[in-house]
């Protein structure tokens, strides 16, 4: 059933094209309009049947559509909802799918005139690969969805978006903004910062001792260099934006890696066997929570088989 007569998707990459494969899939709405600054990427969104109809401009795109999607980094949002403002249709919804809350609350809430319905939102899914030819139906079955609505959200407008991500087979959830970046800066946002900085620490030791590093990668460093292969643009955006949150956690971190350090310096067995029995068992309440699977490949698509499915939460 449609849902939306007509989706405008601000930006192609892997969450508006998964978005797309999804409404298409369910039927969820009855056209697909689409906006990307590269010609290349709005010529490959036509290739392969992404949108309906491809626009230069982020402001052709969004006339008579009665939901946009801001798809952009978090940096950009500002710019492209000032465009956007004078075109939006009166009574539309328009959200985004940041890895970021208040920051883009601030940057496109001035910029959305009366009339018109500002929900942001964050799904929690994605993979290390990006552009329109990355995305696929699945990418959101039973990963979460966060709505961040604002004191003035229209509860008929919201309950129509959450019913757009549920049919897309994800779970959701509301929370304010300053609480949805402190949660993120602890499960994704920090993350990422120290897996890119542990395949730094090691490109440079690669230099060193040639090519051994890459050679003889464990599961560990492989899974790191997955996360740091991340889109460069996105993850700078989302740690400018979300700075407060992630240097608290990043003390956090600190703190907890100067006490192993010092519990290893000192040969203190029995503080690195309680504190590793600690952490394992939030490994065990994420496959519980059916967010993550037991299997030993932890659910890795094998080599050589295609990226459908291989999801990764950001």
């Amino acid at each position: 059933m449609a849902l939306y007569d007509r989706v405008a998707l601000i930006g192609l990459g892997l969450i508006a094209s998964s978005m797309a494969h999804a409404m298409r899939q369910g039927g969820l709405c009855r056209e697909i309009t689409g906006h990307a600054r590269s010609a290349e990427t709005r010529a490959t969104a036509l290739e392969i049947g992404l949108c309906d109809r491809v626009f230069e401009t982020a402001a052709e795109a969004v006339k008579g559509a009665d939901l946009v999607v801001l798809a952009v980094p978090v940096g950009a949002m500002g710019a492209v909802a000032a465009e956007i403002a004078p075109h939006l249709e009166r009574g539309a919804t328009v959200t985004d799918v940041g890895s970021v809350k208040q920051a883009v609350i601030d940057a496109v809430q001035p910029h959305i005139p009366a009339g018109v319905h500002f929900i942001p939102g964050h799904p929690l899914a994605g993979t290390e690969h990006s552009g329109p030819r990355s995305g696929f139906a699945t990418l959101f079955k039973n990963r979460w969805w966060l709505l961040t609505p604002t004191d003035t959200t229209d509860p008929a407008a919201l309950a129509r978006l959450r019913g757009l991500c549920e049919a897309m087979g994800a779970n959701v959830d509301t929370m304010d903004a300053p609480h949805h970046d402190l949660v993120l800066a602890v499960t994704s946002h920090t993350p990422h910062l120290i897996a890119y900085t542990m395949v730094g620490v090691a490109d440079h030791l690669r230099r060193v001792t040639q090519s051994e590093v890459i050679r003889y990668s464990a599961a560990g460093f492989r899974d790191f260099t997955r996360i740091a292969a991340s889109d460069p643009t996105m993850w700078r955006d989302v740690f400018l934006t979300n700075k407060e949150a992630t240097l608290d956690i990043l003390g956090r971190f600190t703190e907890e890696l100067f006490a192993l350090q010092r519990a290893i310096r000192l040969g203190d067995g029995d503080h690195l066997h309680e504190y590793f029995t600690r952490t394992r068992a939030i490994r065990r309440g994420i496959i519980e929570a059916g967010q993550d699977t037991s299997a030993p490949d932890f659910g890795r698509v094998a080599e050589g088989a295609t990226t459908t499915g291989k999801v990764r939460e950001r």
